[in-house]
């Protein structure tokens, strides 16, 4: 027996539930006996909303309650303000117009019509909550001159939708979408696996043998760190004031040196100058002139370095400390040793890995190689992430194929400032090939896997859906192409389409309207 999960009962409960309330914003619907013709419903779109309105015949002197549904395409949520006004509009120029100031429910307003004569009317519909306001076009209608003259109309509800009530529609994480002819690229797929870029990992090793100061943190991992951030600070473990005297002892030896070296280049330059020696004993004077400063350069820079770590790792009661310096910026990804630590020299204290950018190696089959090297761009998409990256520039084109995969390494490089992709992650990488044409294209998000079989579910009115086989083509990006089953401008249901299909599903939704 198949277990029933705690989410998937919660959206049967919300898709039960229907609309069961007494509210005069709606008109009645017959659940049984006829008592009159039915209600007529009309679904009409524009850039900003979608109206659903349902409203009894139009009889000449008598009121008709209109139920007009609003619904922001934005975020697809029901309209909680504003003004609704009905226009009617006679051939022979009478205007009347018919309003209601607020919604009755969010999303819901009760608006009622009282046609003055019979004949043909223009009717629109609009909501006065922004600028400019959102103007519904809804053209020809029948006024009846008594209910006696109403005529059905020719056109019936067709049998078989799916009922998906606007209740539930904006409670649910629900949206739709038009079918487009947009440019698609040919693509090709292959794995991929995310990795560090040259150079993008570092270590951060003892520079001492000593103690790591305690009381203080070391980057966790996971942590983020910048080049040149101080990640510990190591005490020696002896301490040694011969260090010092030692590098001044250098530095004063090599001042020494290079004085003696300056005044033999001088006594060398007055012997050639008076013919006593040939040129090439100033040459050798002067270039052991140069080595002697290049000593004494590098002595100044080895007591110049030994202070500066000393001042920057000090601590009160501590005495000096040396500092351990991020070398690059990144994310630290594994740790050697804590606070408070004794460490030899050269011992790790923590590895430190770039993640932005970040290199990713798609395994191109044999059979697609050719396709792939003339590719104009491609994306990465991460498992259980919607958002797609685009790839950067290509690094490199392996030269063997792999054995036992048959498959050859492309590397590209992909910015990763957002930080989705984790070193070594498996992700999915499509290139484009050269190839594009026009076609329908829906979002992926709309199509469902229902036993095996891709359908999608057309949006025929308001509250209504229709379930269709669609035939698929090319993916690009977070659309696909396709072949058959829908036709371009049709809307359906691209997010939450899962949702209307557990309402087919269910027997016990109201085939049709509301029940008040």
């Amino acid at each position: 027996m198949r277990r029933i999960l705690l989410p998937e009962v919660l959206v049967l409960l919300i898709l039960l539930v229907g609309c069961v309330s007494s509210d005069p914003a709606e008109p009645a619907v017959s659940s049984g006996e006829s008592h009159g013709p039915e209600p007529i419903a009309v679904t009409h779109w524009t850039g900003k909303t979608e109206l659903f309105a349902e409203y009894p015949p139009l009889v000449a002197g008598k009121t008709s309650r209109f139920a007009v549904h609003l619904t922001t395409l934005d975020d697809f949520k029901p309209v909680r303000s504003g003004r609704v006004t009905i226009t009617l509009r006679s051939s022979s120029g009478e205007v009347q117009s018919f309003s209601a100031d607020g919604p009755s429910r969010p999303g819901i307003f009760g608006v009622d019509v009282r046609p003055g004569s019979s004949g043909e009317v223009m009717m629109s519909i609009a909501l006065e909550d922004r600028a400019p306001k959102d103007l519904h076009e809804l053209g020809q209608v029948p006024v009846a001159a008594s209910e006696s003259k109403l005529v059905q109309a020719a056109e019936a509800e067709e049998e078989g939708g799916i009922s998906f009530l606007k209740e539930q529609q904006w409670t649910l994480d629900f949206g739709t979408a038009q079918v487009q002819e947009r440019t698609v690229r040919e693509s090709l797929t292959a794995p991929g696996e995310v990795r560090p870029i040259s150079g993008g990992e570092a270590l951060v090793a003892a520079s001492v043998s000593g103690r790591l100061e305690a009381g203080t943190t070391v980057p966790r991992v996971g942590a983020v760190v910048t080049k040149g951030d101080v990640v510990a600070r190591l005490f020696p473990r002896v301490e040694n004031p011969a260090d010092r005297t030692g590098l001044e002892l250098a530095v004063s030896e090599a001042e020494t040196a290079l004085s003696l070296a300056t005044k033999e280049t001088a006594r060398a330059e007055r012997l050639v100058n008076a013919g006593a020696v040939p040129s090439r004993r100033l040459e050798e004077a002067k270039a052991a002139q140069a080595t002697a400063e290049a000593r004494l350069s590098a002595a100044r820079e080895r007591l110049t370095k030994y202070e500066s770590d000393r001042s920057a790792g000090s601590s009160a009661g501590e005495g000096p400390a040396f500092a351990l310096r991020a070398p690059i910026t990144g994310v630290v990804t594994e740790l050697g040793a804590v606070p408070g630590a004794y460490v030899e020299q050269g011992a790790t204290i923590c590895r430190i890995m770039a993640v932005d950018p970040v290199y990713l190696v798609a395994s191109i089959h044999e059979a697609d190689i050719a396709k792939a090297r003339t590719a104009t761009g491609g994306e990465a998409v991460a498992p259980g992430f919607a958002q797609a990256l685009p790839l950067g520039r290509l690094v490199s084109v392996g030269r063997m194929v792999d054995p036992s995969s048959r498959t050859l390494p492309l590397t590209y490089q992909v910015a990763n400032r957002q930080g989705l992709l984790a070193i070594g992650q498996a992700v999915s990488v499509r290139l484009y090939t050269t190839g594009s044409r026009k076609a329908l294209t829906i979002p992926q998000s709309a199509v469902v896997d229902d036993a095996g079989t891709p359908v999608v579910f057309v949006q025929t009115a308001g509250e209504t859906f229709e379930r269709r086989g669609v035939k698929l083509g090319i993916r690009d990006g977070d659309h696909v192409e396709v072949l058959e089953g829908v036709q371009a401008g049709e809307r359906l249901a691209s997010r939450g389409a899962y949702l209307v299909r557990l309402a087919a599903l269910s027997t016990q939704i109201p085939a049709h309207g509301h029940v008040h």
